[in-house]
Protein backbone atom coordinates (compact mmCIF):
# COMPACT_ATOMS: atom_id res chain seq x y z
CA UNK A 1 0.00 0.00 0.00
CA UNK A 2 1.62 3.29 -1.11
CA UNK A 3 1.52 6.52 0.90
CA UNK A 4 -1.28 8.07 -1.21
CA UNK A 5 -3.48 5.00 -0.81
CA UNK A 6 -2.84 5.04 2.94
CA UNK A 7 -3.71 8.75 3.22
CA UNK A 8 -6.96 8.26 1.30
CA UNK A 9 -7.85 5.25 3.48
CA UNK A 10 -7.31 7.33 6.63
CA UNK A 11 -9.28 10.21 5.12
CA UNK A 12 -12.17 7.88 4.23
CA UNK A 13 -12.26 6.53 7.78
CA UNK A 14 -12.50 10.07 9.19
CA UNK A 15 -15.13 11.06 6.63
CA UNK A 16 -17.24 8.07 7.68
CA UNK A 17 -16.74 8.86 11.36
CA UNK A 18 -17.81 12.47 10.80
CA UNK A 19 -20.77 11.37 8.63
CA UNK A 20 -19.76 13.57 5.73
CA UNK A 21 -22.01 12.94 2.73
CA UNK A 22 -19.49 13.21 -0.10
CA UNK A 23 -15.92 14.15 -0.91
CA UNK A 24 -14.02 14.33 -4.21
CA UNK A 25 -10.26 14.90 -4.55
CA UNK A 26 -9.08 16.07 -7.97
CA UNK A 27 -5.29 16.08 -8.35
CA UNK A 28 -3.24 16.84 -11.48
CA UNK A 29 -6.20 16.73 -13.90
CA UNK A 30 -7.86 13.56 -12.61
CA UNK A 31 -10.08 12.36 -9.79
CA UNK A 32 -7.82 10.52 -7.35
CA UNK A 33 -10.39 9.91 -4.60
CA UNK A 34 -14.16 10.05 -4.25
CA UNK A 35 -16.47 9.06 -1.46
CA UNK A 36 -20.26 9.03 -1.31
CA UNK A 37 -22.12 8.11 1.85
CA UNK A 38 -24.68 6.23 -0.24
CA UNK A 39 -25.87 5.96 -3.84
CA UNK A 40 -28.26 8.91 -3.43
CA UNK A 41 -25.37 11.19 -2.46
CA UNK A 42 -23.87 10.86 -5.96
CA UNK A 43 -26.74 12.67 -7.67
CA UNK A 44 -28.28 14.57 -4.74
CA UNK A 45 -28.59 18.35 -5.05
CA UNK A 46 -27.00 19.61 -1.84
CA UNK A 47 -27.96 23.02 -0.49
CA UNK A 48 -24.52 24.58 -0.77
CA UNK A 49 -25.41 27.67 1.28
CA UNK A 50 -22.63 30.29 1.08
CA UNK A 51 -20.71 28.45 -1.64
CA UNK A 52 -23.40 30.27 -3.67
CA UNK A 53 -21.49 33.49 -2.97
CA UNK A 54 -18.34 32.31 -4.75
CA UNK A 55 -20.34 31.22 -7.82
CA UNK A 56 -22.04 34.63 -7.77
CA UNK A 57 -18.55 36.18 -7.82
CA UNK A 58 -17.72 34.28 -11.03
CA UNK A 59 -20.94 35.62 -12.58
CA UNK A 60 -20.03 39.19 -11.60
CA UNK A 61 -16.65 38.61 -13.27
CA UNK A 62 -18.32 37.37 -16.45
CA UNK A 63 -20.61 40.42 -16.50
CA UNK A 64 -17.59 42.74 -16.15
CA UNK A 65 -15.64 40.79 -18.82
CA UNK A 66 -18.56 41.29 -21.21
CA UNK A 67 -19.03 44.98 -20.39
CA UNK A 68 -22.49 44.39 -18.89
CA UNK A 69 -21.16 45.93 -15.66
CA UNK A 70 -18.50 48.61 -16.13
CA UNK A 71 -16.15 47.69 -13.26
CA UNK A 72 -15.90 46.80 -9.57
CA UNK A 73 -15.57 50.55 -8.92
CA UNK A 74 -19.10 51.19 -10.20
CA UNK A 75 -21.14 52.79 -7.40
CA UNK A 76 -24.23 50.81 -6.42
CA UNK A 77 -26.24 54.04 -6.81
CA UNK A 78 -26.15 53.34 -10.57
CA UNK A 79 -28.53 50.46 -9.85
CA UNK A 80 -30.24 51.87 -6.74
CA UNK A 81 -30.54 55.59 -7.55
CA UNK A 82 -32.81 56.44 -4.61
CA UNK A 83 -30.39 55.32 -1.85
CA UNK A 84 -29.34 57.79 0.84
CA UNK A 85 -26.55 60.24 0.01
CA UNK A 86 -24.39 58.68 2.75
CA UNK A 87 -24.42 55.35 0.86
CA UNK A 88 -23.48 56.71 -2.57
CA UNK A 89 -19.78 55.89 -2.04
CA UNK A 90 -20.54 52.13 -1.76
CA UNK A 91 -19.23 50.29 -4.83
CA UNK A 92 -19.63 46.80 -6.24
CA UNK A 93 -16.14 46.07 -4.87
CA UNK A 94 -17.32 46.95 -1.37
CA UNK A 95 -20.14 44.41 -1.74
CA UNK A 96 -17.76 41.75 -3.08
CA UNK A 97 -15.37 42.25 -0.15
CA UNK A 98 -18.21 42.70 2.39
CA UNK A 99 -16.86 46.10 3.40
CA UNK A 100 -19.92 48.26 2.59
CA UNK A 101 -19.97 49.64 6.13
CA UNK A 102 -23.65 49.26 7.02
CA UNK A 103 -24.75 47.57 10.25
CA UNK A 104 -24.92 43.79 9.71
CA UNK A 105 -24.30 41.52 12.75
CA UNK A 106 -24.65 38.23 10.84
CA UNK A 107 -21.67 36.63 12.61
CA UNK A 108 -22.61 38.38 15.82
CA UNK A 109 -26.06 38.94 17.30
CA UNK A 110 -27.73 36.99 14.48
CA UNK A 111 -25.67 33.83 15.22
CA UNK A 112 -24.55 33.22 11.65
CA UNK A 113 -27.96 33.46 9.97
CA UNK A 114 -29.47 36.59 8.37
CA UNK A 115 -32.97 35.90 9.72
CA UNK A 116 -34.14 39.55 9.90
CA UNK A 117 -33.54 39.90 6.15
CA UNK A 118 -35.19 36.54 5.42
CA UNK A 119 -38.27 37.55 7.40
CA UNK A 120 -38.61 40.94 5.69
CA UNK A 121 -41.01 41.46 2.78
CA UNK A 122 -38.42 43.22 0.59
CA UNK A 123 -34.88 41.94 1.10
CA UNK A 124 -33.13 44.56 -1.05
CA UNK A 125 -34.88 47.48 0.66
CA UNK A 126 -34.16 45.94 4.06
CA UNK A 127 -30.42 45.94 3.27
CA UNK A 128 -30.37 49.40 1.69
CA UNK A 129 -32.10 50.91 4.74
CA UNK A 130 -29.45 49.67 7.23
CA UNK A 131 -27.50 52.34 9.09
CA UNK A 132 -23.92 53.09 8.07
CA UNK A 133 -21.56 52.33 10.98
CA UNK A 134 -18.17 52.34 9.19
CA UNK A 135 -16.55 53.96 6.18
CA UNK A 136 -16.90 51.76 3.06
CA UNK A 137 -13.72 49.74 2.55
CA UNK A 138 -12.63 50.07 6.18
CA UNK A 139 -13.22 46.53 7.40
CA UNK A 140 -14.72 43.22 6.32
CA UNK A 141 -17.89 42.15 8.11
CA UNK A 142 -19.56 38.90 7.02
CA UNK A 143 -22.65 39.94 5.09
CA UNK A 144 -25.11 37.84 3.06
CA UNK A 145 -27.01 41.05 2.35
CA UNK A 146 -24.14 42.23 0.14
CA UNK A 147 -24.59 39.07 -1.94
CA UNK A 148 -28.30 39.76 -2.34
CA UNK A 149 -27.55 43.28 -3.58
CA UNK A 150 -25.07 41.81 -6.10
CA UNK A 151 -27.75 39.39 -7.29
CA UNK A 152 -30.19 42.28 -7.70
CA UNK A 153 -27.53 44.29 -9.57
CA UNK A 154 -26.91 41.40 -11.98
CA UNK A 155 -30.64 41.06 -12.56
CA UNK A 156 -30.91 44.78 -13.35
CA UNK A 157 -27.76 44.80 -15.53
CA UNK A 158 -28.61 41.67 -17.55
CA UNK A 159 -32.38 42.28 -17.56
CA UNK A 160 -32.84 38.62 -16.65
CA UNK A 161 -32.88 36.47 -13.54
CA UNK A 162 -29.48 35.59 -12.12
CA UNK A 163 -30.29 31.90 -12.66
CA UNK A 164 -30.90 32.51 -16.39
CA UNK A 165 -27.62 34.40 -16.75
CA UNK A 166 -25.85 31.64 -14.79
CA UNK A 167 -27.35 28.91 -16.97
CA UNK A 168 -26.33 30.58 -20.23
CA UNK A 169 -22.90 31.84 -19.23
CA UNK A 170 -21.68 29.23 -16.75
CA UNK A 171 -23.82 26.16 -16.09
CA UNK A 172 -24.49 25.06 -19.68
CA UNK A 173 -20.85 25.49 -20.76
CA UNK A 174 -19.76 23.46 -17.70
CA UNK A 175 -22.32 20.74 -18.36
CA UNK A 176 -24.25 21.50 -15.17
CA UNK A 177 -27.79 20.43 -16.06
CA UNK A 178 -29.47 20.10 -12.67
CA UNK A 179 -29.61 22.78 -10.02
CA UNK A 180 -32.05 24.71 -7.85
CA UNK A 181 -31.71 28.43 -7.19
CA UNK A 182 -34.24 29.77 -4.71
CA UNK A 183 -35.59 33.33 -4.86
CA UNK A 184 -36.55 35.99 -2.36
CA UNK A 185 -40.11 37.30 -2.06
CA UNK A 186 -39.52 39.70 -4.99
CA UNK A 187 -38.27 37.01 -7.38
CA UNK A 188 -34.55 37.81 -7.03
CA UNK A 189 -32.34 34.71 -6.82
CA UNK A 190 -30.77 34.43 -3.37
CA UNK A 191 -27.16 35.45 -3.93
CA UNK A 192 -25.84 34.50 -0.51
CA UNK A 193 -27.12 30.98 0.06
CA UNK A 194 -29.84 30.00 -2.43
CA UNK A 195 -28.16 27.47 -4.71
CA UNK A 196 -28.31 23.65 -4.63
CA UNK A 197 -25.82 21.60 -6.69
CA UNK A 198 -24.55 18.03 -6.97
CA UNK A 199 -21.04 17.44 -5.57
CA UNK A 200 -19.67 16.54 -9.02
CA UNK A 201 -20.87 19.92 -10.30
CA UNK A 202 -19.27 21.75 -7.37
CA UNK A 203 -16.04 20.08 -8.53
CA UNK A 204 -16.51 21.59 -12.00
CA UNK A 205 -16.50 25.06 -10.43
CA UNK A 206 -13.22 24.25 -8.67
CA UNK A 207 -11.67 22.87 -11.88
CA UNK A 208 -12.73 26.02 -13.77
CA UNK A 209 -10.96 28.13 -11.15
CA UNK A 210 -7.77 26.05 -11.11
CA UNK A 211 -7.73 26.30 -14.94
CA UNK A 212 -7.87 30.10 -14.63
CA UNK A 213 -11.36 30.39 -16.09
CA UNK A 214 -10.88 28.01 -19.03
CA UNK A 215 -13.19 25.04 -19.73
CA UNK A 216 -12.72 22.76 -22.74
CA UNK A 217 -10.53 25.37 -24.41
CA UNK A 218 -13.01 28.23 -23.91
CA UNK A 219 -12.40 31.17 -21.57
CA UNK A 220 -15.64 31.38 -19.55
CA UNK A 221 -14.34 34.01 -17.12
CA UNK A 222 -11.10 35.95 -17.48
CA UNK A 223 -7.93 34.72 -15.78
CA UNK A 224 -7.58 38.26 -14.41
CA UNK A 225 -10.89 37.90 -12.59
CA UNK A 226 -9.95 34.48 -11.19
CA UNK A 227 -6.73 35.95 -9.77
CA UNK A 228 -8.32 39.20 -8.59
CA UNK A 229 -11.30 37.54 -6.92
CA UNK A 230 -9.30 34.89 -5.03
CA UNK A 231 -6.49 37.15 -3.84
CA UNK A 232 -6.61 37.92 -0.09
CA UNK A 233 -7.71 41.53 0.39
CA UNK A 234 -8.91 41.72 4.00
CA UNK A 235 -7.72 39.59 6.89
CA UNK A 236 -10.94 38.67 8.58
CA UNK A 237 -11.25 35.82 11.06
CA UNK A 238 -8.16 33.94 12.30
CA UNK A 239 -10.01 30.61 12.42
CA UNK A 240 -11.10 30.96 8.76
CA UNK A 241 -8.70 33.09 6.73
CA UNK A 242 -8.80 36.23 4.63
CA UNK A 243 -11.33 37.43 2.09
CA UNK A 244 -11.21 38.38 -1.59
CA UNK A 245 -14.23 38.88 -3.84
CA UNK A 246 -16.62 36.38 -2.21
CA UNK A 247 -13.81 33.79 -2.03
CA UNK A 248 -11.83 32.93 1.11
CA UNK A 249 -8.02 32.71 1.09
CA UNK A 250 -6.43 30.19 3.43
CA UNK A 251 -3.49 31.57 5.36
CA UNK A 252 -0.25 30.15 6.64
CA UNK A 253 -1.09 30.07 10.38
CA UNK A 254 2.24 31.37 11.61
CA UNK A 255 3.10 33.95 8.99
CA UNK A 256 -0.45 35.17 8.27
CA UNK A 257 0.31 35.10 4.54
CA UNK A 258 -1.40 33.33 1.69
CA UNK A 259 1.56 31.18 0.57
CA UNK A 260 1.17 28.87 -1.24
CA UNK A 261 -2.07 30.41 -2.52
CA UNK A 262 -5.06 28.34 -1.44
CA UNK A 263 -8.56 29.70 -1.86
CA UNK A 264 -11.95 28.25 -1.10
CA UNK A 265 -15.71 28.59 -1.15
CA UNK A 266 -17.38 27.74 2.16
CA UNK A 267 -21.04 27.07 2.99
CA UNK A 268 -22.80 26.63 6.32
CA UNK A 269 -23.08 22.97 7.25
CA UNK A 270 -19.72 22.01 5.73
CA UNK A 271 -19.96 22.64 1.98
CA UNK A 272 -16.54 23.39 0.45
CA UNK A 273 -14.71 23.90 -2.82
CA UNK A 274 -11.01 24.14 -1.87
CA UNK A 275 -8.47 25.01 -4.59
CA UNK A 276 -4.66 24.81 -4.35
CA UNK A 277 -3.22 25.83 -7.76
CA UNK A 278 0.39 25.10 -6.77
CA UNK A 279 -0.54 21.51 -5.84
CA UNK A 280 -2.90 21.24 -8.85
CA UNK A 281 -5.49 20.16 -6.32
CA UNK A 282 -9.25 20.65 -5.84
CA UNK A 283 -11.06 19.12 -2.84
CA UNK A 284 -14.85 19.26 -2.57
CA UNK A 285 -17.01 18.35 0.43
CA UNK A 286 -20.80 18.15 0.87
CA UNK A 287 -22.36 17.44 4.25
CA UNK A 288 -24.75 18.58 6.95
CA UNK A 289 -22.36 19.41 9.81
CA UNK A 290 -24.37 22.27 11.26
CA UNK A 291 -22.81 21.94 14.72
CA UNK A 292 -19.27 22.39 13.34
CA UNK A 293 -19.14 23.60 9.73
CA UNK A 294 -15.33 23.70 9.84
CA UNK A 295 -14.74 19.92 10.11
CA UNK A 296 -14.13 19.44 6.34
CA UNK A 297 -11.69 22.38 6.37
CA UNK A 298 -9.84 20.77 9.30
CA UNK A 299 -9.65 17.50 7.35
CA UNK A 300 -8.26 19.38 4.34
CA UNK A 301 -5.61 21.03 6.49
CA UNK A 302 -4.68 17.68 8.07
CA UNK A 303 -4.34 15.67 4.86
CA UNK A 304 -3.50 18.14 2.10
CA UNK A 305 -2.11 21.46 3.34
CA UNK A 306 1.67 21.20 3.15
Amino acid sequence: MNSHTLIFKELENEIKKERISSCIVYKESEISFQYYKNIKSESKLFKINSVTKSILSILIGIAIDKGIIESVQTPISVYFPTIDQIKKDITIEHLLTMTAGYEWPEWGAWNGRPFPMINSTDWVNYILEKNIVAKPGEKMNYDSGASQLLSAILQKATKSKLSVFAENMLFKPLGIHEYLWHEDSKGINIGGFGLSLATKDMLKIGILMIQKGVWLGKQLVSSEWVEQSTNAKYHTYDHVGSYGYHWWALLNDELKINNPPIFFAMGYGGQYIIVSPKQKLVVVFSCAKYIDSFIPLKLYRKYFQQ
